[in-house]
């Protein structure tokens, strides 16, 4: 505050800044530029630069009563504000009044009234003199601040009131001829440029022992403090401490308790809110608050409940930070007495002469007690003071059926709302006081009330708060806070927690459950839900975890629930409501809750379970492949699981192999393994190294230490594939294509690759630290030619591959071009028997010619041997009277008995070979029927 005090108002400015005022002080010359007579007039009846220069004399009484005299007529004539560009000068004046009032008091009237006169609305001519007088209004307004060094409590107060009224928006009675009122903002805006807040916040020192001058300076400060700048420059000057010190001061009214904390929370609101609580973590400021909250417990006005919530809230966020003393401060502990007393029932001079009233304000703080809880519960030394007050019990009580028995004060949405808080902050209680959790038969507790939950018990949520989300209607909420409940402990992998949840029958209890959520979500689905069952299946995820006979239990029921959920539909995991979580949880289930115990992977792979899974990893999604593959992993172990993927085929008629091979491609490209275009090894020497291993440089490590290369093998999928492939086997695998081969190469050989990098990094990490002996250098050089021979070997079987495929490849090629070429050639000939044919029946000449090539190949078909007594038969068809050839069929009939006989249809149709087959048929005496088709050309 010496800075404040020190501060000197500037030098007097020169009288060519109020081009409005002349020189004289007798009035004789006029402004150049008056706009008309009036004004003129006006502007003549004060002269600030002789009211300046006559502050500056000093001397006799009547000099000083001129002086009085003057300034009187420079209220008078400012009386309705003071024009922009005359405030230079009137901050002149009122620098020069403040130096005579510390001579005589009588100008402190004088300055009182020219500092009133701030809080109208300046005067502006044009709408540009805001902005071009914008530096010297906040300059004005910064010493208007500064006059608080004045010990005068009227000039401080009627500071105070002038920023105050900075805020009235009400315009003056009258207005200067040719001028009107400045914007509503532009004062509150000067006083941001100005630091106006930050020169008050300072003055509180000025007026430590002055109550209403404090008052006043908080009332400025309030108003101030709805602008962010405002709020920034007070916490530049420690403004947030300060005012919390201001808590406790003596105060009848109330108005130094209710204007403090009322500028705390703007503070909180509008600047950053570490920087505020980093000021209020001192253990005076706990302290200061603490009294003022104690203070105000026991109030029995509707504003004093209010303004107990408000530093409630303010100590809610200081209970986030956790350097802020609230625990050695004592704070804490009245909080956690003030929200179990009513629970617990039992008497603490703490809370002495505290009644709870079940008003609003009252529900409010229930709240926000219950809050606090939750946010103690992170820091580990409010164990002791949860346990000597109480917490558990207190929350516990609420873990009852929802009858109206139970709360015959609060309304049963406020006795909801509470109920859902006090679960939610169970779960953040109960960790830390696990043995206090058993001793209060939690978990039976809980059971009990998850029975509630699905019973058919008539209640009806309300889902009014932010706990209730989802539950309106039904009884969702209360059972989606209570398995949280149930989560957190079981998280903790407690054997006394979990052992006392299974000898109460939790496994068959939760898998009733999970059922029953699983059919409601069937009906509509919910984030609560998708939550719940989650939440379900890594309950029993960790208590079957290790246990076989546990395990068995599950797979009684849970093993259908189980494939259900792998059967979900791939692009439901986008939904964004959850899906994806329920999967994994899932998955986790399955891992933990049926591998390892033989009757549960059984029936999980009689049900078609390994199927689900390999759909599953189809769909490629990096979230998931990694724990299927694990899954699988482990159940390879089973022959039936490695019979299942040989047999599995998914969509586009794909192979486990295939997919398997796809996935190891794609995590290459993801790691930055180098590869050429058909997949094959780039660098021999290091095949199957990432990016990230290329970076880095050598590093020696302990013994004990996993290098680089060994920690790449649990991080990523490559290792799992190998492992699988090595169940199945690298030859003979259906479904993969050349590129397929390829990458399968690099497969079989990625232990011996694997190898060859923890060699590689061994000697780099000898060469790093000394130089080996002879034998060690030779032993490590041939280990490194094994390695890259392995890589070569490799490669080469790779071209191999690719050969063998171009071979296919162009094969292929000629068997189709082949095809296309004897398509080509029966084409060209159906073209030609058709031109043929045209000739034939247009031209009787080529007909003629036709048909003697037709009895010349006739002839040269005959049989030279002449058949003794057999009849001639004749090629021609009597009575034929077309141009194109017969049918492609004549029938011969012949007879042992009575020799041969031909009969032609001239037609050339089937009917004669039906009547020759009827005929045949009807003659049972016949030795022998001969049947003869003799194509004709």
């Amino acid at each position: 505050m010496a800075s404040l005090a020190a501060a000197e108002p500037p030098a007097p400015r020169a009288a060519s800044r109020s081009p409005g005022l002349g020189p004289s002080r007798s009035g004789s010359e006029r402004r150049s530029n008056a706009a008309d007579p009036a004004q003129d007039a006006q502007s003549r009846s004060v002269d600030l630069n002789h009211v300046i220069a006559l502050l500056g004399d000093s001397g006799s009484e009547d000099l000083e009563k001129e002086q009085l005299k003057t300034l009187k007529k420079v209220v008078k004539h400012f009386e309705n504000g003071f024009p922009l560009q005359d405030i230079a000068q009137i901050t002149d004046v009122l620098n020069l009044c403040a130096d005579k009032m510390y001579e005589q008091e009588a100008f402190t009237e004088p300055l009182c009234e020219l500092i009133k006169l701030f809080g109208l609305p300046f005067q502006k001519r044009k709408s540009s003199d805001e902005a071009n007088y914008s530096v010297e209004v906040s300059q004005s307004i910064t010493h208007l601040g500064y006059l608080m060094s004045i010990q005068s409590s009227q000039v401080r107060i009627q500071i105070c009131k002038s920023v105050v009224n900075f805020f009235n928006t009400e315009l003056p009675g009258k207005l200067l001829s040719g001028y009107q009122p400045t914007s509503p903002n532009y004062k509150i805006r000067m006083a941001e440029i100005g630091g106006l807040a930050e020169i008050l916040v300072l003055s509180l020192t000025l007026v430590e022992n002055q109550l209403t001058e404090k008052l006043w300076v908080l009332k400025a400060l309030q108003h101030l403090s709805i602008s962010g700048e405002s709020c920034e420059q007070m916490v530049n000057v420690q403004g947030a401490r300060r005012l919390c010190l201001c808590l406790n001061g003596a105060d009848p009214s109330g108005q130094l308790l209710f204007r403090s904390s009322d500028i705390l929370w703007n503070l909180l609101e509008k600047v950053s809110k570490e920087e505020v609580v980093n000021q209020l973590r001192s253990l005076e400021c706990v302290h200061a608050l603490k009294e003022a909250f104690v203070e105000l417990v026991c109030g029995f006005r509707h504003c004093d409940h209010q303004l107990r919530n408000d530093l409630l809230v303010i100590a809610t966020l200081l209970a986030e930070s956790p350097a802020v003393p609230l625990i050695e401060s004592g704070f804490a502990k009245i909080l956690i007495v003030l929200a179990t007393c009513t629970e617990v029932k039992l008497p603490n001079p703490l809370v002495k002469g505290f009644k709870l009233t079940y008003s609003y304000e009252d529900f409010e703080m229930k709240k926000l007690l219950f809050n606090i809880i939750g946010i103690l519960s992170k820091d580990p030394s409010s164990a002791q003071l949860f346990s000597e007050n109480h917490v558990i019990p207190a929350l516990l009580y609420y873990v009852k059926q929802n009858q109206r028995s139970a709360f015959p004060d609060w309304s049963a949405a406020q006795y909801e709302e509470l109920q859902l808080h006090a679960l939610a902050v169970l779960a953040s209680v109960a960790p830390v006081l696990v043995d206090k959790y058993l001793s209060c038969q939690a978990n039976t507790l809980l059971l009990v009330f998850l029975e509630w939950c699905i019973s058919q018990d008539p209640f009806f949520g309300r889902g009014n708060s932010f706990h209730g989300t989802g539950g309106r209607g039904t009884k969702l909420a209360q059972m989606r806070y209570s398995l949280r409940v149930l989560r957190s402990v079981v998280a903790l992998y407690n054997d006394a927690v979990n052992s006392n949840l299974c000898d109460q029958g939790a496994i068959s209890q939760l898998l009733d459950i999970l059922k029953y959520a699983a059919d409601v979500a069937k009906e509509k689905e919910s984030i609560a839900l998708l939550e719940i069952q989650a939440d379900i299946l890594f309950i029993l995820s960790v208590l079957c975890e290790d246990d076989n006979n546990r395990k068995e239990l599950f797979s009684c029921e849970g093993i259908d629930i189980l494939v259900s959920y792998l059967k979900m539909d791939p692009t439901r995991l986008c939904s964004g409501i959850g899906h994806n979580c329920l999967l994994l949880s899932a998955l986790d289930c399955l891992w933990s809750c049926v591998i390892g115990c033989f009757l549960a992977e059984e029936s999980f792979i009689e049900k078609q379970g390994v199927f689900l899974l390999l759909d599953l990893l189809a769909v490629r999604d990096n979230n998931l492949c990694n724990i299927i593959l694990g899954i699988l992993v482990e159940f390879s172990d089973n022959p039936k699981t490695v019979l299942h993927m040989s047999i599995w085929r998914g969509k586009r008629d794909r192979t486990a192999a295939n997919v398997l091979v796809q996935l190891w491609r794609q995590e290459e490209q993801d790691l930055g393994v180098k590869r050429d275009q058909n997949g094959k090894i780039v660098d021999p020497k290091r095949p199957v190294v990432t990016s990230f291993q290329r970076q880095q440089k050598v590093i020696p490590v302990p013994a004990c230490c996993p290098s680089f290369s060994v920690m790449e093998i649990s991080e990523s999928i490559r290792a799992k594939i190998y492992s699988l492939f090595w169940k199945l086997g690298f030859e003979n695998l259906p479904g993969l294509s050349a590129k397929d081969v390829v990458t399968l190469a690099i497969i079989q050989h990625y232990i011996d690759f694997k190898v060859g990098e923890v060699w590689s990094e061994i000697s780099a990490e000898i060469k790093e630290e000394f130089r080996p002996v002879t034998s060690d250098e030779r032993a490590l050089k041939l280990i490194s030619e094994v390695s890259e021979n392995t890589g070569r070997m490799v490669l080469g079987l790779q071209n191999e591959a690719l050969e063998r495929q171009h071979n296919q490849e162009i094969k292929e090629e000629k068997k189709i071009y082949k095809e296309i070429q004897a398509t080509q050639v029966q084409k060209e000939m159906i073209d030609k028997s058709w031109q043929n044919f045209l000739a034939r029946t247009s031209n009787y000449e080529a007909l003629k010619k036709a048909k003697m090539h037709q009895k010349t190949l006739i002839e040269a078909s005959r049989s030279k041997a002449k058949l003794h007594n057999g009849p001639e038969h004749s090629t021609d068809i009597p009575n034929l009277h077309t141009t194109v050839a017969p049918g492609r069929c004549v029938t011969v009939e012949g007879l042992c008995q009575e020799g041969l006989r031909a009969d032609t249809d001239p037609a050339g149709s089937k009917s004669t070979v039906g009547r020759a087959i009827r005929n045949n048929q009807k003659d049972k005496t016949l030795d022998s029927v001969k049947k003869k088709s003799v194509p004709v050309e």
